[in-house]
This record gives C-alpha cells, structure tokens and sequence, in this order.
C-alpha cells in the first residue's frame, strides 16, 4: 500500500489519467471515473478484499440519496418546457425590466429558467424569444446571446434541482460532514447571494462584447421576426398564468423553507418537515407540472415526457455515483491522514483549492457537471481535516466548486456549441464570447463566495 508522498503523486496521476481518458481518449465519463477509482483503489486501500464493498458503498450510497431527486428536478423542467411555462416565466421577466433592455431580460430570465432546467436546453427553449426580442430592440444579437448564456451558466453550476449541485451538495453532506440531513434551501440560498457578483459581470461582458463581435442574425426586419415571435406563442396554444408558470419552482421553495424555518425555531410540524424533504418538495413540483400538462390537454405525452426524463438522467446519475465511488476510495485510503499531518498549505488556499480543483476539470474535460460532483468526491473526504464541518461551510464549498465548474466553457463543452450554433456566431467568435465570459463570471463568482464566506 502506498503512503506519503508516492500516494500523493500517484493520485495526482489518476486524475490526470481520468482527464486524459475523457477528453483525449473520448472513453465516457463513468468509465472512466470508475477505472481510476479501482486503480487508485488497488494501490491505496490497505485490505484488497474490502474494495467490492467500498466500491459498492460509493455507489449506493449517491442514488440513495440523491438519485430520484435529480430524476424528479429534471422531469420539473421537462414539464415546464412543454406547457409553455418557461415562455410564459421568460415573458414575465421581460415585463418587469422592460423591451429596452434585453440583455438584463436574457441574463435574468436564463438565470430563473436554468434552476430546473438544463442549460443547453435552456438556451434552445429561450433562443426564439432572444432572437425576437433582438429585432423588437434593435439591440446586439451578440449581447443578447452572451447574456441568456452566461445567466443559464449561472445557476447550472449553483442552483439545485440542477444535478451537479445537488450532486455535490449530497456528497459533501453525508460524505464531508456525516449527516443524513443535506440542507438543499441553505445551498439555493448561497447559491443566489453569491450569483450577484457573476450576473453583473456577465451583464457588463455582454454588453461590452456585443459591440466588437458580429453575428449572422443581427437585427434585420423588425415584422418578420415579431410573426416569428407570435407563431412560438401560438403553438403552445393558451399560455399559463403567471403564477402557475412560477409555481413548479416556487412551491418546492416555500415547502423547503418552511420546514427548516420551524426546525430551526426547534417547532418542526411532522406534515410540513415531510412535505418541506427534498424529494417530496420535488414531488409536489412534479405534480403541479402535471396539473399544467393536464391543462393544456396534453397529458397524453406525459408517458413519453417521464421517459425523456429517465433517458436524459441515466448519464447524469452513473457518472455522480461513479464520483461517489472515488470519494469513497480516497476515504478509505492513507490520503486523509497525510493531508491532516500537512493541512496547512491547502488550509492557506481556503476555498480557492475546491475552485482551483474544479476549473481544471472543467477546462480539461468539458462536463461541468461532471467537474462539479468529481471535485466534491475529491474534496468531501477531506473537508474534517481542513476544518469545513458546519452546514453552512458544505454550502459554500458546493458553491467554490460550481464556480471553478464555470471556468471555461470550450470547445470539448457540448453548452459551446449550442451557444455558438443557436447564436449564429463563427467557432473563433464562441471563443471570444462563450469562453472568454465564462471565464469572467467564473472569476466573479469566486470573489463573491469568498465576500459572502467572511459574512456567514
């Protein structure tokens, strides 16, 4: 068994080889998080004939926890899709800051939509309302796109229900602190506060950016385009209120926290501490969604909606329960006990190490989320030993991590060609737009949780 500085090298070269072998080698994710796991496994784990066991008690222990949750948020945004709630949820957006402002629309809207919704998919649904609202405005095509992008970005990497910080939230909570009880409204909660500095930054980059670089569907006839708009409408048939638009998101909120509210006053009510549980929170999401698709007469395609949903959250869930299995075998490995006798060097970087940890992944393998639930399996084992043990500092950390998730969106990055394709800009001009923004809103979103981790 390896120890020392051996182990610590030979670490280092596991996740460089996982790297090499998503990015280069194009071996998928799972598999290749779950060689490294069993390569680090054989040379760190003391006793060869517990690695079944601590393999299978990584990979459990995620879809325990966490799997129908990421299922039930996904199946959320599907919901919302379909309906017309996110239309309608984008048009109420665009109401309160007004048609001469698009970009803060965009970034604003994008930022509520991607809370459930995946950002690429995201970016799909909302793409015809940017492009109308470009030519309504006759503002930048460019700044328009940069903005809905970057508030997409935003909330995909710190907000659940999206899988990667519900993923890392699970980790950190049950693996970093031992707690059964991961605190979902207490991460969405830190999730925003530190979403203030990023979505200026991107607002201001948009805007800026938008004036040195051109794309294919600048502002041209204003009437064409407004038909276009009306028609996106009309196929939806009739729109759902405002408040039922909001309402798969919101009341999944409200049940959360209230049922930390009154466990926090030490009054816990038994209906609202279960229906305040994430999963059911979630649930109750799901079913307000239903009511929706119910409304528009559509409920017969809720049988192919749900296996959408199972379709698109396969991957998700074997490559976050791959991350758990590596958490697990750096637990149970030497690894712990020689960072705790050397703590202090990565104690100096604070929470710049889980940003650090997860930009390089990010940038070396395109998945954010992927990023996101890798480094918090890497980081969770250690989080005792640099002294994160409080719920509140498991959600800055999940937040750390989300902003080094961030940090670059490139070409290996599925989101970079749905961005520069759906915004009609050349590759050279993605990399001027998509991957110089991420880029600046990473930076920003760094500085604002060490601002907010000096507060809480």
């Amino acid at each position: 068994m390896l120890t020392g500085i051996p182990l610590l090298i030979v670490f280092v070269l596991a996740v460089a080889l996982m790297i090499l072998a998503i990015s280069k080698w194009k071996i998928h994710p799972f598999l290749s998080i779950m060689g490294v796991s069993l390569i680090l496994a054989l040379l760190a784990v003391p006793d060869i004939t517990t690695i079944p066991g601590i393999i299978g008690a990584g990979f459990s222990g995620t879809f325990t926890s966490i799997g129908i949750v990421i299922i039930f948020g996904a199946l959320v945004g599907l919901l919302l899709e379909k309906t017309g709630a996110a239309l309608k949820m984008a048009d109420c957006v665009v109401k309160l800051v007004g048609k001469n402002h698009p970009e803060a629309a965009m970034i604003i809207m994008g930022w509520i939509v991607s809370i459930p919704v995946f950002c690429d998919s995201g970016f799909v649904v909302l793409n015809p309302i940017r492009k109308a609202l470009v030519q309504r405005t006759r503002k930048s095509s460019v700044a328009c796109t940069v903005a809905l992008s970057m508030g997409l970005y935003i909330s995909h990497c710190f907000i659940p229900p999206t899988p990667g910080p519900i993923a890392a939230a699970n980790t950190l909570y049950n693996t970093g602190l031992g707690s059964t009880d991961v605190n979902l409204l207490l991460v969405m909660g830190i999730g925003a506060l530190c979403s203030i500095l990023p979505l200026i930054a991107g607002y201001f980059f948009a805007l800026i950016i938008g004036k040195k670089v051109k794309a294919a569907d600048e502002p041209t006839n204003d009437e064409a385009i407004g038909q276009t708009y009306e028609e996106l409408v009309a196929s939806y048939g009739k729109l759902p209120n405002g408040f039922a638009a909001f309402a798969p998101i919101v009341v999944p909120i409200i049940l959360m926290g209230l049922s930390c509210a009154l466990s926090m006053a030490g009054k816990p009510v038994a209906i609202i501490t279960f229906l305040g549980t994430p999963i059911i929170a979630l649930a109750v999401g799901v079913i307000i969604g239903v009511l929706l698709l119910l409304s528009a007469h559509k409920i017969g395609e809720f049988y192919d909606l749900t296996n959408e949903t199972l379709k698109t959250t396969g991957p998700i869930l074997f490559v976050t329960a791959a991350g758990g299995v590596l958490g697990k075998v750096i637990a149970s490995s030497a690894l712990i006990s020689f960072i705790s006798d050397n703590a202090g060097v990565l104690k100096v970087l604070g929470l710049i190490f889980p940003f650090l940890l997860a930009a390089l992944l990010k940038t070396a393998q395109g998945s954010s989320t992927v990023a996101i639930t890798t480094s918090a399996g890497i980081v969770a084992p250690l989080m005792a030993t640099l002294g994160w043990t409080t719920p509140v500092e498991a959600a800055l950390l999940v937040v750390a991590i989300g902003a080094g998730a961030m940090v670059v969106s490139h070409a290996n990055d599925s989101y970079f060609w749905v961005v520069t394709n759906f915004g009609e800009m050349k590759t050279e001009d993605g990399y001027k737009t998509q991957s110089l923004g991420t880029l600046v809103i990473g930076i920003a979103a760094i500085i604002n949780v060490l601002i907010v981790s000096l507060f809480v």
